[in-house]
């Protein structure tokens, strides 16, 4: 085996062994030191976040003069590259860290200032230059809201829109199909398939308002609040320049929270998001359950759709085929809002002026945004696309449910109804053979009391 090769690494606690080929120094070493916990690391959509906001801190600075020109522009091209993914194995530090992410802040920092020197051919420190009109405080909830805010507008809102769309599509080819209804998991009054499908599609719709409607919150950043708000060592205008140049490159609303102040307290947009998150994750286990009991069987279960066959469902039962698909949306479902409950303990921990939990929400935040608009994916694209209807199957459970009794009501009365669908479901007989022994209402008048369409109001 190749032995390990270090060199000496000094900051303001001292001398510290730092693997020969990182890009990184002794902060960031001492963190890989202090934290070997979880062997997590920092999500990718965070890296490239936190990169673009030290690319953007380096370009302001360099305008407002902070920086010499060509300093800042070998801080933004080294910041950017970092942004880029080029260089995430140089980023060690466990998630579970210190509670502001300066571990990671200072990753970053050591990593960009390594970069520039060697690109600038002078010396790029991480504190002084990097750093510059920056706190860990006020970049690490920067980088957590453009990550989410990212996360949210490339991945999950397209992935909700398709599904929603999706769903739509095969609801208007199945508005013919009627089904038997099902409260409490038992038999109740027929609606089509296109209406049960409607209210899948109605729910995504309703999860792509929330997130809509809690975004503003999250496009508001920290940046320019240094180390408790005050804005302390940063230029005047510092946090709204680069609030501006963040807006400009990532085509987002970004802009500087009114209050700084709350801003690194507080984490309530992070969580307010989550909330979302957690709605659209209830709802989506709930669109999968749906499926996974109307695909149950293929004999002993409801059997009123095939899903798409994809792999073999037992290493002992030949010929089984799971609901595998809606099987993995369950479990990401009940991951988010693990997550959630996660991020909500965490929110609460806004001592004074920081929240120390950032690193931790940051994670849980941006897995939810990921594995959701993964999960909303596959199940458009490997299950409601490719779902075939049973119709046989629907058609004779429907003309043998007691419920349908309900339509006449109105016409002989409860407990006359109540009666004949004793005796229909005793004798496993369809309602409109035992109405017409039981009633002495006309066969013409009975059948358009009892058709399916009319009692789904489409007939």
């Amino acid at each position: 085996m190749t032995q390990q090769k270090y060199r000496i690494e000094r900051d303001s606690m001292g001398e510290v062994r730092v693997p020969a080929d990182a890009l990184y120094g002794a902060q960031t070493q001492r963190a890989v030191e202090n934290f070997p916990i979880s062997g997590l690391r920092m999500p990718r959509l965070f890296l490239r976040a936190l990169g673009l906001v030290k690319a953007a801190c380096a370009r302001v600075n360099g305008e407002l003069g902070g920086l010499d020109t060509e300093m800042a522009g070998a801080i933004e091209r080294a910041a950017n590259a970092v942004a880029s993914g080029e260089y995430d194995h140089h980023f060690p530090v466990d998630v579970f860290q210190t509670g502001s992410g300066t571990s990671t802040n200072m990753n970053a920092n050591e990593v960009i200032a390594r970069l520039a020197s060697e690109a600038l051919g002078r010396p790029v420190h991480p504190n002084d230059h990097v750093n510059r009109s920056q706190s860990s405080n006020d970049v690490i909830p920067t980088a957590l809201h453009v990550a989410a805010a990212l996360g949210v507008d490339e991945q999950l809102l397209p992935a909700l829109r398709l599904l929603a769309a999706l769903i739509e599509r095969r609801a208007g080819a199945l508005g013919e199909v009627v089904k038997t209804g099902r409260t409490h998991l038992m038999d109740a009054l027929p609606l089509t398939l296109a209406q049960e499908l409607g209210g899948w599609a109605a729910q995504v719709r309703y999860g792509i308002d929330r997130l809509e409607a809690s975004l503003p919150r999250i496009h508001e950043l920290a940046i320019g609040g240094t180390a408790v708000g005050t804005g302390l060592n940063a230029p005047e205008g510092f946090g709204d320049a680069v609030a501006k140049a963040l807006a400009e490159t990532c085509r987002l609303p970004f802009r500087r929270k009114p209050n700084l102040f709350e801003a690194l307290s507080a984490q309530d947009a992070a969580v307010e998001l989550s909330g979302q998150l957690r709605v659209i994750a209830v709802g989506l286990m709930k669109i999968a359950n749906d499926l996974r009991w109307m695909n149950s069987g293929p004999l002993a279960g409801l059997s009123e759709i095939r899903l798409p066959a994809l792999q073999p469902g037992s290493s002992i039962m030949p010929g089984k085929v799971n609901p595998v698909i809606p099987e993995a949306v369950c479990m990401v479902c009940a991951q988010v809002i693990g997550n959630d409950a996660t991020i909500t303990v965490a929110g609460q921990s806004g001592h004074f002026q920081l929240n120390v939990m950032l690193p931790v929400i940051a994670y849980d935040l941006l897995q939810s945004i990921e594995i959701l608009a993964s999960a909303a994916t596959l199940l458009a694209d490997s299950a409601v696309e490719g779902f075939a209807v049973n119709d046989e199957r629907l058609r004779a459970a429907l003309d043998r449910n007691p419920i349908l009794v309900t339509a006449l009501n109105p016409v002989i009365g409860y407990d006359r109804a109540a009666e004949i669908a004793k005796r229909a479901y005793a004798e496993g007989r369809p309602i409109l053979e035992v109405a017409r022994e039981m009633t002495d209402l006309p066969d013409d008048e009975l059948r358009r009391l009892l058709d399916p369409h009319r009692l789904c109001g489409t007939g």
